[in-house]
Formats: C-alpha cells, structure tokens, sequence
C-alpha cells in the first residue's frame, strides 16, 4: 500500500511512477461512476416500459443520482481538505455499493428514485477527491491535464452505458447490471486503497490569517463569474448528454433503441477524445496565455449557436449534432480547475466542492426541468417534436443569459485591472 514517504517531502510532489498508479486508481473509480451516472439515458425504454414513466417521471428519476450527489457537496468539501482523498472517497463509495444493490431490488419508482440518490451520495466524490489530491501533489501545469483526463475517463464510463450496456441487457437485465456494478465499485476501492497514499499533514493557518471558509469561497469574484456557467451552460449539457440526448433521437428524430444507444455511443466517443485533447494542449494553452476564463469567453456561445440550428433541424438532427454541442460544451470543463487553482491549497476541497454543487445542482434542475417542460408543452396540445424543440428553446434562452452574465463579469474584471 502506498505510504506517505512516496509524497516528496520539500514540495509535496508525487514521483512520476507514483503519480500514475494514484492516478489509474482514481481513473478506475471515477470510470464507473460516470458509467451509473449515463446508464439511465441507455436504459430509458426499458425503463419507462417496465414501469410507465413519463417524461418528468424519468427526468426526475435521473436527476435523482445528481440530486445525491449535491447533497453531500459542502460536508464532503470540508472532510476532504481534513482527511484527504483515501480515506474520504472509501468511505463514500461504501454507500455508491449500497445505492447499486438497492438499485437492482427496487421493485417501484419511489424505491428507484431512492436508491439513485444513495448512489448519487456514493460516487460524489469520485472526481472532487482526485482533484483535490492533484492540487497538491501535481506541479501546476500538470493539474489542468490531470482534471482534462480525468474527464476523459469519466467519458469513457459514459461511452461504456450506452452499446456495452445495450449489448448485456439481454444476458443480464437492468438489475443484473446493477449487481455487476456493486462487484466491480469493490473492485475499485481496493485499487484505491492499495495505491493512493495518505494525506499530508495540512499546514498550519498563520494566526493573521482567516481559515478560507464557504461564505469567502462564495464571494470569491472567480467562483461567482463561473457560477451561471456551471449551473446553466455546463449542467445542462451534462443533463443532455446523460439522459435527454437518448429521448430526442427515439421520440425526435425517429431512432430505434439500439440505434440510440449507438448514437450515444458515439456522443461518448467524441467527448472522451476531447477531453484527451485539452489534457494535451492545456498546459500549452496556458504557456501562451490562454487562460480557463478566457478559453470559456471565446467558446462558450459556440453550443448555443449549435443548440438553435438543432432546434430548427427537430427531426433532421441526429447524434452528430448533439456531438458536436457537447463537444463545444467542454469549454464549460475548464471552469472547475480554474475555481481550484483560484483559491489557497489548504481550501481547494471546499472550492472545487463548491463549484461542484453548483455543477450538479444545475445538472438535476436542467435534466428535470426539461421533462417538465417537455410534458407542460404536451399539455398544452403540442406534438411530441413541438414539445421537445420548446423545452430545448426554453434551455437554450436560459444558457445564452448565462453566458450574458459571465462575460459582463469579466467585462467588469478587466476593466478593475485596467483602473
């Protein structure tokens, strides 16, 4: 088992070899996290067939595993930054081993809905516990590319819920999956334990100086800058990806299961190269100059644009186009490590739980709001093209304000550093 003597005691920094095992350890739990994460948009027909789920029922069903996850946000900030990564993520991923087994023995949607919060609490430190370890254990051109791969990772795990997924439910079912993810998430926390080494001691607070807290972190200009983005643009995004891309492409554009879950399929593959390309050119990027803020300035109205000619195309937009609006989305991914690297070492589990909260937070409210406003248009005697193309108006008003309110920040920051 790793020990804290692998820690290089003058600047903290892992060694090379021993910074890969930490980080495969991590990729592997944050793989199957994001696999539970994605599963629902693959399992959706099975799903509302078996228990006649509509539109909001499984919005809400979805957003349910982001719910959890936002609730454990802020305490999970605090024990990260007091115990570190190992001992934190173990303990959470003993209740994600829970959620999955209840998953599997649900027998109703109150039960289905509860088990995916408790999943939702069991992973939410899948990716927060990682990035805070790499904020001190990797030096600080490396931990952009760290947080972009580990992205890359988590969309593997979203590449492996959708054909993968198709592909077993015949052979295991919905709750066989379920099982088979409660083994594998074991499987995972022992790598953790053999390979991530403790947490260093923290450093003492100077006695002038104020302990970051919650309240400062809120009020930081860098974290309220990022907000609107992290919880409109970047969430919804996510809620897209992770549920409302799969209902377009069947009830939208005319797809069959299999091939939605192909179209997913391919979704996942896109985001994972481009994850593993800003891992690449990140550290260059910000070489030049570029940086998080302002690559998020220059690319953030990209997916709106893209967002609109799909809602004109309706049934004439496939999964390529929703590739191509999470693809530009991913400017979004950036605004995270940005939050971290703003903040003192000894708070960046707070900040990026923080800014996390706001990610996941937005992710439940985009995934549930949309099947609400999908189902209020039917209501109201729309067709099920109409009704879907309204609620992806409605989202991509709400992301072009978003956006508005960002730039006016930065407008205001640079505008203090000119002064």
């Amino acid at each position: 088992m790793s020990t804290p003597e692998q820690v290089e005691p003058v600047n903290g920094w892992l060694a090379p070899r021993v910074a890969v095992g930490v980080f495969l350890a991590f990729a592997l739990a944050y793989f199957f996290s994001t696999l539970v994460r994605a599963v629902t948009a693959t399992l959706s027909p099975v799903l509302s067939a078996e228990l006649a789920l509509s539109a909001s029922d499984l919005g809400l069903l979805a957003g349910g595993y982001f719910l959890g996850f936002a609730l454990t946000q802020l305490p999970l900030g605090s024990w990260l930054d007091r115990y570190g990564p190992r001992r934190v993520i173990l303990a959470f991923l003993c209740v994600a081993v829970l959620g999955c087994v209840a998953f599997a023995l649900a027998t109703s949607f109150a039960a289905l809905l509860a088990a995916r919060v408790l999943t939702g609490m069991g992973v939410s430190a899948c990716l927060m516990a990682p990035l805070t370890g790499y904020r001190r254990w990797l030096r600080p051109e490396l931990q952009l590319r760290a947080n972009s791969w580990m992205l890359m990772t988590g969309s593997l795990g979203m590449v492996a819920a959708t054909l993968p997924v198709q592909w077993l439910l015949p052979v295991l079912g919905w709750r066989g999956l379920f099982w088979a993810l409660a083994v594998l998430i074991v499987l995972a926390m022992l790598g953790l334990a053999w390979r991530v080494p403790a947490w260093p001691r923290a450093e003492p607070v100077p006695a002038a100086q104020t302990p970051v807290g919650y309240g400062q972190i809120a009020r930081h200009p860098v974290f309220r800058r990022l907000l609107p983005i992290g919880f409109i643009n970047y969430g919804g995004m996510v809620a897209i990806q992770t549920l409302w891309a799969g209902p377009w492409m069947v009830q939208v554009a005319g797809y069959s299961p299999a091939q939605a879950a192909q179209g997913l399929f391919g979704i996942n593959v896109c985001m994972l190269l481009t994850f593993w390309l800003w891992g690449v050119f990140n550290p260059k990027l910000a070489r030049l100059g570029w940086s998080a803020e302002r690559l998020i300035a220059r690319g953030m109205l990209l997916p709106l644009l893209l967002l609109a000619f799909i809602i004109w195309l309706g049934p004439r937009a496939g999964w390529p186009l929703w590739a191509a609006f999470c693809v530009a989305s991913s400017f979004g991914a950036l605004a995270q490590p940005a939050v971290g690297m703003a903040l003192p070492a000894q708070a960046v589990g707070r900040a990026l739980s923080a800014y996390n909260l706001v990610i996941f937070a937005g992710v439940f409210t985009m995934q549930w709001a949309i099947g609400l406003l999908i189902d209020g248009f039917a209501h109201l005697g729309w067709d099920t093209v109409a009704s879907f193309r309204g609620a992806m108006v409605v989202y991509g008003l709400c992301g072009l304000s978003a956006y508005a309110v960002f730039m006016r920040g930065q407008q205001r920051s640079a505008a203090v550093v000119r002064g």
